[in-house]
């Protein structure tokens, strides 16, 4: 029977290369690994060898033994146990864009249920640049095994916050001087490619089924739609962030 734990949150359990390898990068408290110790394995030798001069308990044991350890199903021969990744404060993401010196830039997940999804969105979300991803209490995915794995690491160093409110932080959002702006299919809308995104912005994400709620929505200060021209007219929730994202990174002129 199929594990259910998409939505259980983290409890200190990190699976695969990517996300061992940025925990340890971002100088995580990793207590103990598990690996699979094969001949030629370059990749899964390095990260044991990295864990235990970060004073990790490194232990080699066989693939079956990680295969009933995970949680994700696709631990590739890796799987850690740290301390608990907690959430972040609203604040702490607003003193994170003011210490970098940029126009913020924060991702609103508005009732992400999918972890897969939430996952490629915080990885998208760091790879542009964002200060932070907030979430909701209730109806979305939280933080877990297959978030973390799915963001390739990045929740080791994008903060997420969770709210009991996505309208109510909204309105704090702006007040603290942020531009509010959702992707919606609507007639009142605009281009993607017509919308300034180079000032303090806060990017709300819809659910993949019905989109922003209402409430939400209202919340905006307006909406953008990216030009299709196919047939199909809608996207991936996490492929809709990562074009909105990386279009804001291209309109502020930052590179890498």
């Amino acid at each position: 029977m199929k594990k259910d734990f998409d939505n259980k949150p983290i409890d200190g359990m990190i699976e695969g290369r990517n996300a061992v390898h940025e925990a340890l990068r971002a100088h995580r408290v990793i207590n103990k690994v598990f690996y699979a110790k094969s001949e030629g394995d370059r990749m899964l030798s390095h990260l044991a060898h990295l864990a235990k001069e970060a004073g990790a308990v490194v232990v080699p044991c066989d693939r079956r033994k990680l295969d009933s350890m995970s949680e994700t199903g696709a631990h590739q021969g890796i799987i850690a146990y740290c301390a608990t990744h907690e959430y972040a404060e609203v604040s702490d993401i607003l003193e994170n864009a003011r210490n970098s010196g940029r126009a913020p830039l924060i991702v609103v997940c508005d009732e992400i249920s999918d972890p897969h999804n939430l996952g490629a969105i915080i990885r998208s979300a760091e790879a542009a640049g964002a200060h932070g991803v907030i979430i909701p209490k209730r109806r979305s995915a939280a933080l877990t095994a297959v978030v973390e794995k799915a963001s390739a690491g990045a929740v080791s160093y994008l903060p997420v916050a969770r709210v009991p409110n996505i309208p109510s932080c909204l309105d704090n959002l702006k007040k603290q001087g942020l531009w509010v702006f959702g992707t919606a299919l609507c007639e009142d809308s605009i281009s993607l490619y017509d919308a300034d995104l180079k000032g303090a912005t806060a990017i709300v994400i819809g659910s993949e089924g019905e989109g922003m709620s209402r409430l939400t929505r209202e919340k905006c200060d307006f909406t953008v739609k990216i030009p299709m021209i196919g047939k199909i007219q809608s996207l991936n929730a996490s492929c809709a962030a990562a074009i909105v994202l990386f279009e804001t990174l291209r309109q502020r002129g930052q590179e890498g």
